[in-house]
């Protein structure tokens, strides 16, 4: 029999709840959010179906106006259906996967169950959401039948964009459920799969809570500041910019504290339990009500000052704000100046000045408290790295992040300074190994503790690894900014390795250089790259300080020239022999986007696509083909019998989406939006991203893949100007554009009319390409450009002048 989950049910719809329900719909499937009937309706009131339904409308509403959305496309929310306890219970029986995410009580939790058993199909997967309770009590008294479909299915908030998901088998769970689940998971879902034991907080938040309760309680001994504390634990050791205390105002300290104290409460043996016993400031910031982003103040808040927001941060001595003062630490200097995250990370926890030490501390204890942690939670390092990396959005875990710093000089100098390091750590050492992880012929090893050996790391057949082909010596060419790696039957991939992976003059070159590798020795190429960081940058758009700097000397011929190749190179990539798949993801923004418009055949999107032609936004357009594409991209599924058609109803939304720099929030809205077609596809894992490339390079490769034709291109022509004097004075009254960018407005729409052509008249590509060069270096002479880029890379903020 071949599973399938055609529909879902979530029971509880709280934050989390909601949260679970919108994204299975986002994955397209039909969900029930089922929660309580009001416990305070008058005889009136039970009648009332709208009533009865109070508490599951009102967390449905939450989900429609959450921001950022937890929808990729609002559409999706048409997959959910409500209902309640009592009137809606039946359906369930409609269901083959339930989710529970009630209130962690453990009897309410009991009797939903017991009557979840009545109902659901005899093959059913029943799952709980709990962090606090073990299986073992949840599923007390039920059938062998009911505990052989019954599992942890732990998810993170807010769960569109937290990419774990830890799984934990109950003790008589079916393993086919628990590899349906995990395979189901990663592929249909996107997410990170981390197998946990059934133990208090599992392993995300045992790690995580661990470090940042540890980490307040020696802030406070030691003297240090909040900002202080966050400058240390940000970027620079690969941890996101919300570092540790804004972190937890986006949890909310209710919620951290919660965790803390059934952490606290439950885990009898552990040797470092005082480490989640909350320190005295926290109990008293909940007292106060200032529990983060959820009441408007927390360990930071943001004030309106003389019509700017200003961003405060309290004084744990007197519970006062005071503005944020740039932490000044030697070591934060040292590890500025490096070039890698390894060399960062060291130049902290082995500086010597108060935050270095600090650092060093609270580092050091998590990494023992991680390996004293195995096997009582998980059973390898691996499940705990990946939970920390896709739970907290650590670049890297606790043993890549041991391995960063050099695992024998640190057990060294933790044993130099007192710390009791793991006997299983010593041992590794002993036997002669140095590191956690090591690759052999392209494959990550990793170190088991139970074996005293190295183990292969599993993942996907479908899950293509850049770094370890670049291991593998699968590097074919390489330069400072982008690399063509070998992915295998004859297939390559053009990988982009600046900051942002911002397009520069080596990229756009380099990209020629990798058509012309293919053409000779490739079947097919992939443009596409790969991040530790969420969302992360397929590519953030052009180098705006590269062209700012010609601007500024007044080398507009070389501006102009810089375009005439970028252009020339997507349409070399556009009408090559051999297909060219993109596979963007994140921010795919100016140049980025771009790529993938005019450079490939077709895109494989990761479901969090942030894509858009946004120079305006600067001061420019998009004059690296994007005017040009984009258009083709609205009208070249037209049956060519089509004849007479209207094309201003084309005309308008390219328009828009150029001259309001629209952005999409998912690849969904990419689509509606016209920036994907349908020939391109959507992929959930971004994990999943080249290798799915590569395999529409291979189906096209198989189909017998022969380049599009050049054709002339039909354009609205000068009909255009009447459409964009309307659209521009409905900007312009709503607000949304100012004269230079109305100014701006109307020559893209010049531009993408085709200039003077008549109405429906025919044209050659070159004709737009001709005039997005020349628009885009008529707009870099404008003073307003020059100061919309100046302004940008300064701030990283558009100016609207």
């Amino acid at each position: 029999m071949v599973r399938k989950i055609r529909k879902t049910a979530v029971i509880g719809a709280g934050v989390m709840g909601g949260g679970i329900a919108a994204h299975l719909a986002s994955a397209g499937i039909k969900t029930l959010l089922l929660d309580i009937v009001p416990l305070d309706l008058d005889e009136k009131k039970k009648n009332d179906h709208g009533e009865r339904n109070k508490l599951v409308s009102s967390g449905f509403e939450a989900v429609l106006k959450s921001r950022p959305p937890l929808l990729m496309d609002r559409n999706d929310a048409e997959l959910i259906t409500l209902g309640n306890l009592e009137d809606d219970f039946e359906k369930l029986a409609e269901c083959d996967w339930i989710v529970e995410v009630v209130i962690e009580r453990l009897g309410v939790k009991q009797d939903l169950f017991r009557r979840i058993e009545k109902v659901r199909k005899s093959d059913a997967i029943i799952s709980t959401n709990t962090s606090g309770l073990t299986l073992r009590d949840l599923s007390g008294g039920l059938s062998k039948e009911f505990k052989q479909y019954f599992l942890g299915t732990h998810f993170f908030n807010p769960v569109r964009y937290m990419r774990l998901l830890e799984i934990i088998s109950g003790e008589e769970t079916l393993p086919e459920v628990i590899e349906f689940v995990c395979d189901f998971g990663e592929r249909i879902l996107g997410k990170g799969i981390v197998l946990a034991k059934d133990t208090p907080n599992f392993i995300g938040n045992r790690i995580g809570v661990q470090q940042i309760i540890m980490a307040m309680q020696l802030m406070h001994e030691k003297g240090l500041s909040v900002s202080e504390v966050d400058s240390l634990f940000g970027p620079v050791l690969g941890r996101p910019k919300t570092a540790l205390f804004k972190t937890c105002d986006l949890v909310g300290l209710d919620t951290l504290a919660h965790v803390a104290t059934n952490t606290y409460e439950l885990v009898k043996n552990d040797e470092q339990k005082d480490t989640f016993k909350l320190p005295v400031f926290i109990n008293k910031m909940i007292e106060k009500k200032l529990l983060g982003n959820k009441t408007g103040a927390g360990f930071y808040r943001s004030e309106w000052i003389e019509g700017q927001r200003v961003s405060k941060v309290i004084d744990l001595n007197n519970f006062k704000y005071q503005k944020v003062r740039e932490t000044q630490f030697e070591c934060l200097t040292k590890a500025g100046n490096a070039d890698t995250l390894p060399e960062k990370i060291k130049a902290v926890v082995y500086g010597k000045d108060k935050g270095a030490r600090f650092a060093w501390r609270v580092v050091a204890t998590s990494l023992i408290y991680a390996a004293s942690r195995i096997p009582e939670i998980a059973d390898s390092i691996v499940e705990i790295d990946n939970a920390m990396k896709w739970g907290y959005n650590f670049q890297l875990g606790p043993f890549e992040t041991w391995d960063a710093i050099g695992v024998e000089k640190s057990v060294n100098k933790m044993e130099q300074e007192g710390f009791s390091v793991p006997d299983k750590v010593h041992k590794m050492l002993q036997d002669g190994s140095r590191s956690f992880y090591k690759t052999e012929n392209g494959k990550i090893l990793f170190y088991d503790f139970d074996t005293n050996n190295y183990k292969e790391q599993k993942v996907s057949e479908s899950i293509i690894s850049i770094a370890a082909l670049k291991a593998m010596d699968k590097t074919v060419k390489t330069c400072k900014s982008a690399s063509l790696v070998d992915l295998g039957d004859n297939v390559f991939c053009c990988e982009f390795h600046t900051k942002m992976n911002a397009i520069n003059k080596e990229i756009v070159d380099f990209l020629e250089e990798s058509l012309d590798f293919t053409d000779k020795n490739g079947a097919g190429l992939v443009i596409g790259n790969q991040t530790a960081i969420s969302p992360g940058a397929f590519s953030a758009g052009g180098d705006l300080r590269l062209m700012g700097d010609m601007a500024r000397q007044k080398n507009f011929d070389d501006i102009e020239q810089f375009i005439k190749n970028a252009q020339g190179v997507m349409q070399k990539s556009r009408y090559a022999a051999f297909p060219v798949v993109a596979a963007p993801y994140g921010l795919t923004l100016g140049g980025g986007c771009e790529i993938c418009l005019g450079a490939a055949d077709k895109m494989v999107a990761h479901a969090e696509l942030y894509m858009g032609l946004v120079e305006i936004g600067v001061g420019l357009l998009p004059a690296g083909g994007g005017c040009l594409n984009l258009w083709k991209k609205f009208i070249r599924h037209v049956p060519e019998p089509v004849q007479g058609l209207d094309f201003a109803k084309f005309f308008a939304p390219v328009f828009r989406n150029i001259a309001m720099a629209k952005v999409s929030s998912s690849a969904v809205h990419a689509r509606s939006l016209g920036f994907l077609g349908p020939e391109d596809r959507i992929v959930f894992n971004i994990d999943y991203l080249i290798g799915e490339a590569k395999k529409e390079v291979l189906r096209m490769v198989d189909a017998g893949y022969s380049p599009p034709v050049k054709r002339a291109l039909k354009v609205f022509g000068d009909a255009a100007q009447g459409v964009i004097h309307m659209e521009l004075n409905n900007m312009l009254a709503a607000g949304y554009i100012s004269e230079y960018d109305e100014f701006l407005a109307k020559r893209i729409g010049y531009v993408i009319s085709g200039g003077e052509m008549r109405v429906d008249g025919e044209i050659d590509e070159e004709i737009i390409l001709k005039l997005e060069r020349e628009a885009f270096v008529d707009f870099w002479k404008e003073p307003k450009t020059q100061a919309r880029v100046e302004h940008m890379l300064k701030t990283g903020k558009p100016l609207r002048n």
